[in-house]
């Protein structure tokens, strides 16, 4: 890549969190296939607008996301993609898929008003960003992306094929026990059978060491296991294998054979240099050759978006594109 920025110090008086705010707007958007999708938006409505893709698939949005947005810049809009959060069905996969979801942006972004917006994801969010981008760059001021994943075969081996077994060798063990030896060479397909058995039970039973494996990687300081609500566990779980078994439906290297489609747009790629869930191998592959966007690699820190540092980058991303709107620079 052109420009890239290395290693990063510690926080700053410059990146730390807004302070947090309510929604002026709430609503529930039908978007078809029987999907009703919850929509917010908080920040100044005639900001500048930034649409937030969470991650998971299946994650969901919190109120904490809204803190990486100056309040009095930014119109922040967040969503909860389909079959998660506070959209409906719950843990629903029928008619949804990443073409699905790109199609939801475009209708939020014109049931909004809103001509060009900053995509803000990070992990599966970032493989949405990006995709979305690549479809409608005319739509798309900027992106501000973490953790990059692009969903490719290599990536989902690395995660669920053994690549990083290597380094937590105790944790798959754990992810591995609740499946037979005989099935264990395809861990995606083996949990596949089990979060879509139609035994609520099971599947809720299945759900959690499948979102626990995930969890105890994601921060660079590995914790107890953690617990999650059984209705979150089973839609997270659900959604996540669900898109994993297909490949994130996309053609294999897709996001990277179509870059050139939004290379005359502003990027920031923030990514731990020691995330154990997206390795950035593929920060910089995204990166690489894209002149207008700037890898910046963070150290001691992982995958989390809520890891300090992580966090504060992210910050320090979006007030530089604020600083830049005010200032009269083009993005």
């Amino acid at each position: 890549m052109d420009r890239l920025a290395g290693q990063i110090g510690g926080a700053s008086p410059h990146g730390r969190l807004h302070p947090m705010v309510e929604p002026f707007d709430q609503r529930q958007i039908d978007v078809g296939q029987g999907h009703v999708i919850h929509v917010e938006q908080s920040g100044n409505p005639d900001g500048v607008p930034v649409i937030v893709l969470h991650g998971g698939p299946g994650g969901g949005c919190s109120p904490y996301m809204r803190r990486f947005f100056d309040p009095s810049h930014y119109r922040a809009v967040l969503f909860d993609q389909r079959g998660c959060g506070r959209s409906r069905p719950h843990a629903e996969v029928e008619g949804n898929t990443t073409r699905h979801l790109i199609d939801d942006i475009e209708m939020i972004r014109r049931d909004l008003g809103i001509d060009r917006a900053i995509l803000f994801g990070g992990s599966w969010g970032a493989t949405l960003a990006v995709a979305y981008a690549e479809a409608h760059p005319e739509a798309v001021l900027a992106l501000a992306l973490r953790g990059v994943f692009l969903g490719r075969r290599s990536e989902l081996d690395w995660f669920y094929g053994g690549g990083v077994a290597r380094f937590f060798p105790d944790r798959w063990a754990e992810f591995q026990a609740p499946i037979p030896e005989s099935e264990r060479h395809d861990m995606i397909g083996a949990y596949h059978r089990r979060l879509f058995g139609g035994d609520r039970g099971q599947e809720i039973r299945y759900a959690l060491p499948w979102l626990i494996w995930e969890n105890a990687l994601a921060g660079l300081e590995i914790s107890g296991p953690g617990h999650a609500p059984p209705d979150y566990a089973r839609a997270f779980a659900r959604l996540e294998n669900h898109y994993f078994a297909h490949d994130c439906f996309l053609e294999e290297g897709q996001l990277l054979r179509d870059r050139h489609r939004i290379e005359h747009l502003p990027a920031v790629i923030v990514q731990g240099r020691y995330d154990m869930v997206c390795p950035p191998q593929t920060a910089w592959e995204l990166a690489d050759g894209w002149d207008r966007a700037e890898l910046r690699l963070v150290p001691a820190s992982g995958h989390a978006l809520s890891e300090p540092r992580i966090a504060a980058e992210l910050v320090r991303a979006m007030d530089g594109f604020r600083d830049a709107a005010r200032d009269g620079r083009a993005y």
